[in-house]
This record gives C-alpha cells, sequence and structure tokens, in this order.
C-alpha cells in the first residue's frame, strides 16, 4: 500500500510539473507569435484566448508545492537546522527528534483539520449536499476562480489534502526512526539513473589531476615525449 501511495504521489507531482511547463510554453510561444503581421495566423492566434494560462498554472504549483511537501518529509530532502541534533547522541538524540516528528505530525494535521473546515464551508458542502438533493441550509455555493471560473474550494482542496499526506509522512518516519533509528536523507550530488558502478569509474577533480601530473612526471615534465616502443 505505502509503494502504491509512493509512486501514486510521484505521479501526481511528475503530471503537474509536465502540464505546467507545457502551458507556460505554450502561452509565452503565442504571446510572441501574435506579434508578427503574418496573415490569417495572426488573426487566429489573437481570436485564441489563452488568457487563462497564468491562473491555471499558478493552481498547478499550488498543488505541486503541497504534495511536493508531503514528498520532501519521505525522502528527507527539507531544509532543516540540525545543529543540536548532530551534537548530540544516544537517547537525548533520539527524544528531540521525536519531538521534532511529534511537532510536525500536530501542526500538519491541524492545518489539514483546518483546511477540510475551510473547504467545506466555502462552497464543497453546498456542492455535495445539492448533489445528494439535500437541503443545503446556510451553506452558500462559494466564489469561483477569475479566469477559469473554477469553483475556488477545489483549489482549494490542494490544503487539505497536501497536509494530511505530509502528515501520514512524518508518522511514517516517525514510526521507520523509532524502528531504525535512522532518518530518510538525500544526497543532492546524486544522479537518479547513474549506477553505482559508474559512480566508481567516475574520478574527482584532484584525483584527475593527481593522475595527470604523475603521467606527467613519469615522461619526465615532457608532455610531447614519445612512449617507450615508438618509433624515433
Amino acid at each position: 500500500m505505502n509503494k502504491l501511495l509512493d509512486r501514486l504521489e510521484e505521479i501526481i507531482i511528475s503530471a503537474l510539473m509536465a502540464v505546467a511547463t507545457i502551458v507556460i510554453f505554450i502561452s509565452v510561444v503565442h504571446r510572441y507569435a501574435s506579434g508578427y503581421e503574418i496573415p490569417v495566423v495572426q488573426d487566429w492566434l489573437l481570436d485564441m484566448n489563452v488568457g487563462w494560462a497564468q491562473e491555471f498554472c499558478i493552481i498547478l504549483f499550488v498543488w505541486m508545492a503541497k504534495f511536493g511537501a508531503a514528498y520532501g518529509v519521505r525522502t528527507g530532502i527539507h531544509v532543516g537546522v540540525d545543529i543540536l541534533v548532530n551534537k548530540l547522541s544516544g537517547t537525548p538524540r533520539a527524544v528531540l527528534i521525536h519531538i521534532g516528528l511529534v511537532c510536525g505530525v500536530i501542526f500538519t494535521a491541524l492545518i489539514g483539520l483546518f483546511g477540510a473546515f475551510f473547504v467545506w464551508e466555502n462552497g464543497m458542502a453546498y456542492e455535495t449536499l445539492s448533489l445528494f438533493g439535500r437541503d443545503t441550509g446556510d451553506y452558500f455555493e462559494g466564489p469561483t476562480t477569475p479566469d477559469l471560473e473554477w469553483p475556488t474550494w477545489i483549489v482549494y482542496s490542494a490544503v487539505p489534502l497536501g497536509s494530511f499526506l505530509m502528515c501520514y509522512r512524518f508518522l511514517q518516519v516517525m514510526v521507520s526512526f523509532a524502528r531504525s533509528g535512522e532518518l530518510p536523507t538525500h544526497d543532492h550530488g546524486h544522479v537518479e539513473g547513474l549506477d553505482e558502478e559508474d559512480d566508481e569509474n567516475v574520478l574527482l577533480e584532484g584525483e584527475a589531476i593527481s593522475i595527470a601530473e604523475d603521467i606527467e612526471h613519469a615522461r619526465g615534465g615532457q608532455p610531447d615525449a614519445k612512449r617507450p616502443g615508438q618509433g624515433k
């Protein structure tokens, strides 16, 4: 189940990034291309309405940020101040880490709850009750976005969904740390798709310079000196 959730999380983030990139690219090309006086083509571009692109991409980035935050907790890529934690060891270090994780759980749970209440009262309750033919009572229809005219409660749903997922990730990390004593870490120098065998064959800059100096010294300091066995 966790693997399925991990995969779904990655697919959502990747899809949001891909769609936002494509929409921004099309919008920029449309903006510049419509300035050229090309018969028929210019009229066609000017009649094309892409004014919604900015608002749509903002919505995508909001959703991307909320789900990306949960992904960051799972993979350990969030920036944190760990000077005090690294100076401690044993039980004090474990207690301090657990306190930090508990604070993360409480904070994200509260944001998720408040966000869910806000979304429910901002139009979701009206839509849900109307869908099932129930009396809407004091609930109102809710506002819509300026350009796309989407119900804002759909846009704001990213807050409770992303926060609850982030809360679950904090609980997941807490359980994993209690069992193994290790926190998820992310190596910013690692490149995805590069095998470990290839990593072993890659020379660092200092190693390459040292090898070059050894070769130069073996040749007597003459870069153009011919190797033994070569013709005169």
